[in-house]
């Protein structure tokens, strides 16, 4: 976004100029910064945005010198009650822009906790489970038997590394198709011995290199969407920070999704939807608002059952009040899933995937 100027030759209202024509001349002034964000909307960045901002705080003020001139003439305050209108909405759609990608910044921050250090402070007795027991293991999956409250359960979750070295480790959270088979391999003996899920979902997406290609990274996908609609044991997911395309939802399928407050849930990244939509990734805060990613937006949508609130500032300035919350939400849905029998486990998860986006209904 670009910070709106007048036309040339368009009149200034000065201090005791005639209300109506100064109504008339800020009006222009609005027109001119709202034509100029639905042209240059889409390259909208936090300075251009002060700027903005800026303006918009000036036209406010000279209304309010207007509207002390203005005097008991109807028409010129029904003109400056207009503008005002405008003057909010367009700042109501500036904030909109900025909204979205904080929240995204905020998913990715270094800091944030990941799913380790959710397992650490919220189960006991933790016991990684290593392998597909068909061709690795993957350090960005991590999988394991624990207990919640007592209850025995089976953890499965992204990693990401928080150094240099960690993050080659985990493959900076993005699984191969071996870590999505391990998965589904460790979500079938929980059903096997009756263990409840917990999918926690913290990922870019799943790995787009050549070797994942050849070794089936759609196929595992797929068949992990499809296997865990399935399960006759409880599932419940936390988007704990990104929620970046089919490579989260492939351990999504639960009976309860809940996100963080300051998490993002997406079919791709915003850079890269703006890329294929603009052909420029410096235009990721309008993708960011357009896909609506974040946890209010898909709780309207239907996609989400619950948010979860953060500690001021975000889950990474205090990882044990972040965990405590989760486990909090955690244990108010698991009560509510775990004396459901199977069938009604299984039919009511295909159905609320089912029934996903489903905006229009016959009669």
């Amino acid at each position: 976004m670009v910070s709106p100027k007048l036309a040339p030759g368009t009149p200034v209202p000065q201090d005791g100029a005639p209300a109506s024509g100064g109504a008339q001349a800020l009006e222009h002034q609005v027109s001119v910064v709202r034509a100029e964000k639905s042209v240059d909307v889409e390259a909208v960045n936090p300075e251009a945005a002060a700027r903005a901002e800026h303006e918009l705080e000036r036209i406010e003020r000279q209304i309010g010198k207007l509207e002390a001139a203005a005097g008991d003439n109807q028409e010129a305050r029904r003109q400056l009650e207009n503008l005002q209108a405008q003057v909010h909405a367009l700042r109501q759609q500036m904030d909109a822009h900025l909204q979205a990608w904080h929240k995204a910044e905020v998913a990715r921050h270094p800091q944030r906790p990941y799913t380790l250090d959710y397992v650490e402070r919220i189960f006991t007795d933790w016991s990684e489970i290593h392998g597909d027991r068909g061709f690795a293991d993957d350090p960005a999956m991590v999988c394991g038997m624990a207990r919640f409250h007592g209850e025995e359960v089976m953890v499965v979750g992204q990693q990401k590394g928080r150094d240099t070295k960690q993050k080659l480790y985990r493959n900076f959270g993005m699984p191969n198709p071996e870590g999505y088979r391990k998965a589904l391999r460790l979500m079938r003996l929980a059903e096997k011995f009756g263990r409840p899920i917990f999918t926690l979902v913290d990922t870019p997406g799943a790995y787009p290199g050549l070797g994942a290609e050849e070794r089936g990274q759609a196929e595992a996908i797929a068949r992990n969407l499809r296997e865990m609609a399935r399960l006759e044991v409880p599932i419940i997911t936390a988007i704990t920070g990104e929620g970046g395309s089919g490579g989260a939802l492939a351990i999504a399928v639960g009976n309860r999704v809940l996100m963080m407050e300051n998490a993002i849930y997406s079919v791709i990244s915003p850079e890269g939807c703006a890329s294929i939509m603009w052909r420029d990734a410096s235009k990721r805060e309008l993708a960011a608002q357009a896909m609506r990613i974040t946890a209010e937006d898909l709780k309207q949508l239907g996609c989400i059952d619950d948010i979860v609130p953060e500690p001021a500032g975000g889950a990474h300035t205090d990882h044990a009040r972040a965990a405590e919350l989760l486990d909090a939400a955690l244990q108010r849905h698991f009560a509510e899933l775990k004396a459901q029998p199977p069938a009604v486990l299984v039919d009511s998860r295909y159905q609320r995937f089912r029934l996903m986006a489903q905006f229009f209904t016959g009669e």
